[in-house]
């Protein structure tokens, strides 16, 4: 069985905590192993922390977030409307810098990360994908 969500939220600090609970509630409900679950939501704040911080000017209305669970894979993407990535690679920030591990962070937690630009319309995406496991009396497993 497939899992799909989209949620359209404003720019705003407040709306990262609303993004995490809803893809914990789902990974809850469709019997996801609680481990897999706390890293895929530790990441998913990272991203939309991300948004919220360097997702464009007040005038630059909100980010999404997009959730699949599909089989034995969950992927997630962030897609903000500010300038986007200006480069492909992603240094590792110092020991003493205050900022930029969240998108290191993605990385060590997910299976598959990319940082990409929106086409055409600019804006950063983020999406990372991790196999999923599930506990034994998953309701939504798939079956073998």
């Amino acid at each position: 069985m497939s899992i799909w969500w989209s949620l359209h939220l404003r720019r705003d600090a407040a709306s990262v905590p609303l993004a995490r609970r809803l893809l914990i509630g789902t990974m809850e409900t469709a019997g996801v192993d609680p481990d897999v679950s706390y890293d895929l939501c530790v990441a998913l704040t990272e991203a939309c922390a991300n948004a919220v911080e360097h997702g464009g000017g007040h005038s630059c209305g909100g980010y999404r977030v997009t959730a699949y669970l599909d089989g034995e894979k969950c992927r997630i993407e962030v897609t903000d409307s500010g300038p986007g990535f200006t480069t492909t690679t992603h240094p590792r920030p110092s020991d003493e810098a205050e900022h930029g591990r969240g998108l290191c962070l993605i990385q060590e937690l997910a299976d598959h990360v990319r940082f990409t630009n929106q086409p055409g319309r600019g804006g950063a995406v983020v999406s990372f994908d991790k196999m999923l496991k599930w506990r034994a009396d998953a309701p939504l497993m798939t079956a073998s």
